[in-house]
């Protein structure tokens, strides 16, 4: 049955006016700037260089982004302008980490600088860096940061072609992968061989974190003292990340086999506290009969009982250095020195 008697074609129904897109449900940059009364570059402009808006106006653009919680697109901004603001940092680890001091100084300098710091933990597993690095690298970020020089071949090749500015820390190398700030390993267990020789010590070991850069320590550790005692220095490897309970196991095997001991450089503080709880629970008089170095020194170093002789490592200055490196590179500036060592200071406590 024919409902038009008319014979004209019908109307078309009007189409639903676009609605605009909004990534998670938030208002847009155009709704603001309608909202506001003012375009999309002043609303840009007060978010990014205030200075450039007049008082009036900003006060209205920051009145409004506070009613409607307006947050700024960072991903499509960067797409836009070719530039990140964020920086990625690797770390083997956080949880009571030597690596804290490092990582938040460099929160705290690249934000006055205008970038934010994202933090991956890759472990002590090259596979896990490895991987962590293609995603990283994926995201093309303003600059990374490393934690050490011990990168695969595939992933040292897929960082110098990256074209980001890299900032490898916590180590040194002859061949960085670009920018470096760091410390010698072997020096910091050399050192605490001829101290603990120096303090009396004939029969001495080492109790490590089973990490490359803790090696490296222990190493050159045990090789010092030999050269100073002529006798081989036993060597206990322990899982990384170490906890104290780690340290007091490798003690009891220790003592057990090498009753003799009398001084032991434990390759992170967390070991050291698990030696001197185990000393005490044997009855064993720190220094008097056993002497305990650590590395780190860790926030609880000093209140440890007795307190904790170590090798301190300078984070702050690692982590602002790196920062600075990053900063200037990533803005065209020169970069005055590409590789840096920072040192280190051995903390002389009571437990040496």
């Amino acid at each position: 049955m024919n409902n038009n008697p008319t014979g004209k074609a019908p109307a078309a129904e009007p189409m639903p006016a676009k609605r605009a897109r909004r990534g998670s449900g938030g208002i847009t940059l155009r709704e603001l700037a309608q909202m506001v009364g003012v375009t999309k570059v002043t609303i840009s402009r007060a978010l990014n260089t205030p200075e450039r808006v007049s008082p009036e106006t900003l006060q209205k653009i920051q009145e409004a982004v506070r009613q409607t919680g307006y947050v700024p697109n960072l991903v499509a901004g960067s797409l836009a302008s070719n530039r990140s603001r964020l920086v990625m940092a690797l770390v083997p680890s956080l949880a009571g980490s030597v690596f804290q001091e490092t990582t938040e100084a460099m929160t705290t300098a690249l934000a006055e600088a205008g970038y934010q710091l994202l933090i991956g933990q890759s472990g002590y597993d090259k596979a896990r860096e490895d991987a962590l690095i293609d995603a990283v690298i994926g995201r093309r970020p303003a600059g990374i940061v490393l934690t050490g020089v011990m990168h695969s071949p595939v992933s040292r090749e897929r960082l110098r072609g990256a074209g980001v500015p890299v900032v490898e820390t916590w180590d040194l190398t002859d061949t960085p992968v670009d920018m470096l700030v760091g410390f010698s390993h072997a020096a910091v267990g050399q050192e605490a061989a001829r101290y603990l020789h120096a303090r009396g010590a004939r029969h001495a070991a080492a109790i490590t974190p089973g990490d490359a850069r803790a090696l490296v320590r222990s190493a050159a550790f045990g090789k010092a003292m030999q050269a100073l005692c002529s006798r081989p220095v036993p060597v206990y490897p322990m899982p990384s990340p170490t906890h104290l309970g780690n340290g007091r196991e490798a003690l009891a095997l220790l003592l057990r086999e090498h009753p003799e001991t009398d001084a032991v450089f434990c390759g992170a503080d967390s070991l050291a506290l698990g030696a001197l709880i185990e000393a005490r629970a044997r009855g064993l008089a720190v220094p008097g009969q056993l002497k305990v170095l650590g590395y780190g020194d860790q926030n609880f170093a000093r209140h440890t009982d007795p307190p904790l002789s170590t090798m301190r490592i300078d984070g702050t200055q690692i982590g602002k250095l790196a920062a600075r490196m990053l900063v200037d590179r990533i803005e065209g500036r020169a970069v005055a020195q590409k590789s840096v060592d920072v040192g280190f200071e051995l903390v002389e406590r009571d437990s040496t």
